[in-house]
């Protein structure tokens, strides 16, 4: 070995290895500091968004101190001297916890989200720019009494307080990631149509049923290019869209109740015990016991997701059970929404109570409300609680027009089209000039959207199967159009309907209250602390001249216009039934004797039929309590696996794995609970049974509405020999064919998403709920998802039961739409009512309250919540003081 190839160490000298180790350790130091800073960055940028619920916090504008006390779930009781300081608290407090989501949905109701998010949602915008949401609200704003715009100011004041204390990150953790694509947006100071205008989006996502007016039209269409005439299109209309089976489930008002007409001195007979003996409490509210239960990517979608879609499961469960069938001898009053699932909760949970109720200041309620709207939509005062669903009546209505240049036809002339243009604003791109035109039933929505424009252009088999028999006037260079009349395009009065619901103390007062509540349309159901029970129809429903809307009409002949609306005196009401109780869910409100048209779309009545089958039952047994109330929302039996699972029996099916799953129904209670293997093989057999009916075909049938379904293949369960068990494109000739082929595939999808152990499926993972933000939950971007997005949790449930979890037949079984909030108001005792919602009272990421509430709403839990000073001052956790500045 030569001196050349030996290395001279020099022991002063650290080793390679050691210059190595302490560069790692100096290279970790430092990501170590970076991301601790990071961390901190990242904490500090959420939480300082976080609200101030302690101590004493001076605002301009107040009259007198106001005091926020919050519960445990960071719920907030304001208690206000004067009606001005107890909305502007309101506002106040409503923007502490979601002004991200008030500043976000006034933009969706004003057509202006691509100011927010860009060019993508341009086309959106033009679409709810069209419609007018915006404008229309600030009619309703104009023409308000001065107490009631008093209210709305008041709100705007308080939430205009909070925009002038914080900015940008300090207002939500959205507005941080906004500013990455944004940098130059703020929000705006805060006005009374902002409110307002929230009411015609949740009439949008209750808008009834224009979706299925339009998918009619267009399978019209199909069938005839098919070659079908117009005998079989409409036998084939009338079989896949089938009238209410009013011979099997109940009505809403199966007879209505005289009571003295709005602004008469005479008062409705009262409660007493003596009237529901117990011959006439058995009594059904229709023959809903014949059910043996035992036995047994458009805009349009665009707009949708901003606001909410009349997708599976939108609707509601509401009853109010009377106290001759109480433990308390006092009414029960339940009610549980079905709204599309968002994040947060589209619900606010508070109080709002007047130091000293008085005239001047007459509120003491606490309830449900929606964050951006001044008051309580849903809840209960000192007298009078009451409750929604949504009324399913047909408030919607297209329109075929025949355009030509700047005119339409109208009556055998050509009238001028009114024409507006609008300016879409669009973050980091050029403005969109934006030209609307309207006939007088409502605006063009033709060329916004591609079914409404499919319809333009081909309407003639929609109109055949509606019954037109106006020929189209013709004329050089005519064209189609399809308009839209909607009750909501009216300016109207359910802006001051919440206040006079608040405060009502009678049946008489509520009625008032609910004659001003005219969209959306709701069934509203009401209990009183003197025993009393009552149902009131509100609405503007119109009443239609020749056609019923459950198809497009012939715009150019007057004849099928709305000729005025139905009046208050005549809708239906009920006011201490003989049966002691009173349901409301979607289904049809009075039998077909009623002397104005309603609608041919109600839901079916499963949901309802089946309540009204739990309540005579458990009242047999026993005197009625909140728990069974509690119980029965939670219900989640499925009338159409039992009929399935019937129907199995005698079916030979390949395979042992799908034998082993065709035996797990037998056993089955047909109750869709999340830990259920039989529920999770009920629904997936379900799913192929409908697409390989319906969807899988030569020439598709539409599969939404699973109440429709349920009725439409409990039909051709009974009739083995109708033509639609045979499908050539599946090689499927029979109903036993059809069903074993359909088990079959059943097993295979579920055996691939969750094993081939049977046993081992469960029915609420495979209809988990994941909680997603309504703008970056679907970003695209994970890191930013995940800030925002919550989930999954498995839940149960599912489409047309009870506990109404909705899922999209051949999308997806994840739930999409939910029971919004559960409530079971206690007459005798308000404070032992209970109640709960999807998430919990904080819209900001990571707050404590953000999702506190997801996992007992999953499991079907609710919680008292305090009413009375002495429950509320109890309950305190947190109480913040506002006081006048200066």
């Amino acid at each position: 070995m030569t001196t050349d190839s030996l290395e001279i160490v020099d022991p002063a000298r650290p080793s390679l290895g050691a210059r190595i180790g302490r560069i790692a350790f100096l290279v970790v130091a430092a990501i170590i500091v970076i991301a601790v800073a990071a961390a901190f960055f990242v904490t500090w940028t959420i939480q300082r968004s976080f609200p101030q619920t302690d101590g004493t916090l001076p605002l301009d504008g107040l009259e007198a101190e106001v005091t926020v006390q919050r519960d445990d779930r960071g719920i907030p009781t304001i208690t206000a001297d004067s009606t001005h300081d107890l909305f502007y608290a309101e506002g106040f407090v409503h923007a502490q916890d979601r002004f991200f989501e008030m500043d976000f949905r006034r933009h969706v109701t004003a057509g202006r989200v691509a100011e927010m998010f860009g060019e993508s949602q341009a086309a959106t915008d033009a679409f709810l720019r069209t419609l007018g949401w915006r404008t229309v609200a600030e009619a309703e704003v104009e023409a308000m009494d001065d107490v009631t715009l008093g209210y709305y100011e008041a709100y705007a004041d308080g939430v205009n307080a909070y925009l002038s204390s914080r900015s940008g990150a300090e207002l939500s953790l959205e507005y941080a990631v906004l500013g990455i694509q944004n940098p130059e947006y703020a929000p705006e100071p805060w006005e009374p149509a902002d409110s307002v205008a929230w009411l015609k989006a949740m009439a949008w996502d209750l808008r009834g049923n224009v979706e299925d007016e339009t998918e009619r039209s267009l399978l019209a269409a199909e069938l005839v290019s098919g070659s079908a005439d117009a005998a079989e299109t409409q036998a084939t209309l009338d079989a896949l869209y089938p009238a209410y089976p009013f011979d099997e489930h109940p009505v809403i008002v199966p007879e209505i109740s005289t009571v003295p007409a709005l602004g008469t001195d005479a008062e409705p007979a009262a409660f007493t015990p003596e009237e529901n003996d117990d011959e006439s409490s058995g009594e059904m509210q229709q023959a809903a016991t014949t059910i043996e239960w035992q036995e047994a990517s458009d805009v349009i979608e665009a707009a949708s997701i901003l606001v909410g879609d009349v997708g599976e499961g939108i609707g509601s469960n509401s009853w109010v059970v009377s106290g001759d069938l109480t433990s308390t001898g006092m009414p029960l009053l339940a009610n549980d929404p079905h709204l599309g699932a968002s994040l947060p909760s589209v619900w606010y949970q508070v109080q709002l109570r007047c130091s000293e109720v008085t005239d001047e200041c007459p509120f003491d309620v606490g309830g449900f409300s929606f964050s951006g709207l001044p008051g309580i939509v849903i809840g209960h005062n000192q007298q009078v609680a009451w409750g929604f669903t949504n009324l399913t009546t047909d408030v919607t209505d297209l329109y075929i027009e025949r355009i030509e240049g700047d005119r339409y036809w109208r009556d055998g002339a050509l009238v001028p089209l009114e024409e507006s243009t609008e300016t879409i604003k669009v973050a980091g791109g050029d403005d969109i000039e934006l030209t609307i035109r309207s006939t007088v039933h409502g605006p063009i929505i033709s060329g916004l959207t591609d079914d409404f424009t499919a319809i333009g252009d081909d309407p003639e088999p929609g109109l055949t199967a509606g019954g037109a028999t106006s020929p189209a006037p013709a004329g050089d260079g005519a064209e189609y159009a399809v308009s839209l009349r909607w009750t909501a395009l009216d300016p109207g009065t359910a802006a001051t309907a919440i206040f006079a619901l608040s405060t009502a103390q009678d049946f008489e007062e509520f009625r008032h209250a609910a004659s001003l509540f005219d969209v959306p349309a709701q069934n509203l159901i009401y209990a009183d602390t003197e025993g009393n029970i009552g149902y009131q129809t509100p609405g503007r429903l119109p009443i239609r001249g020749a056609g019923d809307g459950w198809m497009p009409q012939p715009g150019w002949d007057s004849s099928y216009d709305w000729t005025g609306f139905i009046p208050f005196e005549d809708l239906p009401v009920s006011y201490n039934p003989a049966s002691g109780y009173i349901v409301t869910a979607n289904n049809a409100i009075v039998t077909d004797d009623y002397p104005y048209f309603l609608s041919r779309d109600w839901d079916y009545g499963y949901r309802a039929a089946r309540i009204a089958h739990l309540i005579e039952r458990r009242a047999a047994a026993g005197p009625l309590t909140a728990e069974d109330m509690r119980e029965i929302q939670m219900d989640s039996e499925m009338w159409i696996g039992k009929r399935l699972a019937s129907a199995m029996d005698d079916v030979e099916v390949k395979g042992a794995g799908t034998a082993d799953a065709v035996g797990l129904l037998r056993s089955w209670d047909a109750q869709n609970e999340a830990s259920s293997a039989a529920a999770a093989y009920a629904n997936v057999l379900w799913s192929n049974l409908v697409q390989n009916l319906f969807a899988e075909r030569d020439e598709p049938l539409p599969i939404d509405g699973q109440g429709r379904l349920f009725t439409v293949v409990a039909d051709l369960l009974d009739d083995p020999a109708d033509p639609l068990w045979t499908n050539q494109a599946l090689d499927v000739s029979s109903m036993d064919e059809m069903l074993a082929l359909s088990a079959e595939e059943a097993y295979d999808e579920l055996s691939a998403l969750q094993g081939t152990t049977v046993s081992a499926w469960r029915w609420g993972d495979l209809h988990a709920i994941t909680l997603t933000s309504d703008t970056f939950g679907s970003s695209g971007i994970a890191p930013i998802e995940m800030l925002f997005n919550r989930g999954p949790f498995a839940v149960s449930g599912g489409a047309s039961v009870v506990n109404a979890t909705g899922w999209e037949l051949g999308t997806s079984y994840a739930t999409t739409t939910v029971p919004s909030m559960r409530m079971v108001i206690d007459l005798s005792d308000f404070d032992a009512s209970t109640w709960i919602h999807l998430t919990g009272a904080s819209g900001h990421a990571f707050d404590e309250h953000y999702i506190d509430q997801t996992a007992d709403w999953a499991a079907g839990v609710q919680k008292p919540w305090a009413f009375s000073r002495t429950a509320v001052d109890a309950a305190a956790r947190h109480t913040l003081v506002l006081t006048p500045a200066g």
